[in-house]
């Protein structure tokens, strides 16, 4: 039989018939209720000014969705390389350019999945509200012939699983989350919470519902990039944003380690409201950062606008047709240009040659047939150190 023992406000761990101790969670909201007042309170204060700032700035720009694909790749690949992979966002890139280097990272499927699992997730919210079945969803298309593809994707683990490092084994673990019997009802204790009405401000339910999502890892894998996937979709479903450009990845790798720190904390100590704070600053911290790469993206354009205007004399308004086409493919190659513009290739050729000439496209193969453009200064503006 099992044996209950270290209960919390957020649940308790419970010895099973192997002898192994799982945490069975707490349906939320937590009880006793989120203590709001304090730093809690100027923080949820600053996240809701940054987000309606972010807002604003992304409806500055001449083309919106152009600037959220772009973000949507930062997204996977910073999401991706928290799980260890080490391709990058010109490999991706490259990857949907069809340009094969024997020097690309064998992992860029599972980014481009991720992006994949992103957009369908978008797509399917205007017709399914959050729920166990989109989730189901979006793991399928994650972990589609890639990684993890025998891990049953798309369908919810019937055996026990784990956290630690490395190949440890249950005995060895950092944590041990639901078994199965459990995980169930906490499963639809959390959809219940998705949809509840309540008092709590949007970003604390957001925050509270990532970690429990963390704490269930109801998939034999791909749960971390899932639970990061669901703070965008639960931003998006409740309109907090109009367009989906707020990706915490970037701050959760930055500070992973605290990350994973605070999530145990939660379980161990009932301590919500230090993984609220923790959450808020990510809110705050990378929608400052996101509304800061919009002032630079209109920057540059205006900036490439000007020489290309300046320079290009009596084809300047097919080099700004190319320079617009470059926000949404920043890869491209004289074929792609000369379908663009319609014009012969020789003319498409020249018009190339004069942008990378002035540094607004950059060769990318180093080949003199089948050469690939990228649109450097653009990308590089969704690189992270």
């Amino acid at each position: 039989m099992a044996t209950a023992n270290d209960q919390t406000r957020s649940g308790q761990y419970i010895k099973q018939v192997n002898g192994y101790r799982a945490f069975i969670p707490a349906p939320l909201p937590p009880d006793p209720p989120i203590n709001l007042e304090g730093e809690l309170q100027v923080l949820l204060s600053r996240a809701d000014r940054a987000l309606g700032r972010l807002d604003g700035s992304i409806s500055t720009l001449p083309s919106p969705d152009l600037f959220v694909s772009m973000y949507v790749r930062k997204e996977a690949v910073l999401s991706s390389q928290i799980e260890g992979t080490q391709s990058s966002l010109q490999d991706v890139l490259a990857a949907e350019a069809k340009i094969f280097s024997p020097d690309q990272p064998n992992d860029v499927d599972e980014v481009v999945n991720y992006v994949s699992a992103m957009n369908h997730g978008l797509e399917r919210l205007e017709k399914l509200p959050i729920s166990i079945r989109l989730i189901r969803e979006i793991h399928g298309k994650l972990l589609s012939g890639v990684r993890g593809q025998h891990l049953t994707p798309g369908e919810l683990r019937t055996t026990q699983n784990w956290i630690g490092s490395g190949d440890c084994s249950l005995a060895e673990a950092t944590f041990i989350p639901p078994p199965p019997h459990e995980m169930s009802d906490a499963l639809g204790d959390l959809e219940n919470f998705f949809h509840a009405k309540t008092s709590l401000p949007l970003l604390v339910k957001i925050g509270l519902a990532h970690a429990q999502f963390e704490t269930i890892h109801p998939f034999l894998d791909g749960n971390g990039r899932v639970g990061r996937l669901l703070i965008t979709f639960m931003l998006c479903e409740k309109e907090i944003l109009l367009k989906p450009v707020l990706y915490l990845s970037h701050f959760f790798k930055r500070y992973r380690q605290e990350y994973y720190e605070h999530l145990q904390a939660v379980r161990d100590q009932g301590d919500w409201e230090r993984w609220l704070v923790f959450f808020l600053q990510g809110v705050i911290e990378v929608s400052q950062g996101a509304t800061d790469t919009v002032r630079q993206i209109l920057a540059l354009r205006e900036e490439h606008g000007k020489i290309i205007d300046g320079q290009l004399n009596r084809v300047a308004g097919n080099g700004r047709r190319v320079l617009e086409f470059l926000y949404q493919r920043p890869i491209v190659s004289v074929t792609e240009v000369q379908k663009l513009i319609n014009m012969t290739y020789p003319a498409a050729n020249n018009l190339v040659t004069q942008l990378a000439k002035h540094h607004i496209l950059h060769e990318l193969t180093g080949q003199k047939r089948h050469r690939r453009f990228i649109y450097r200064d653009y990308v590089n503006l969704f690189y992270e150190d």
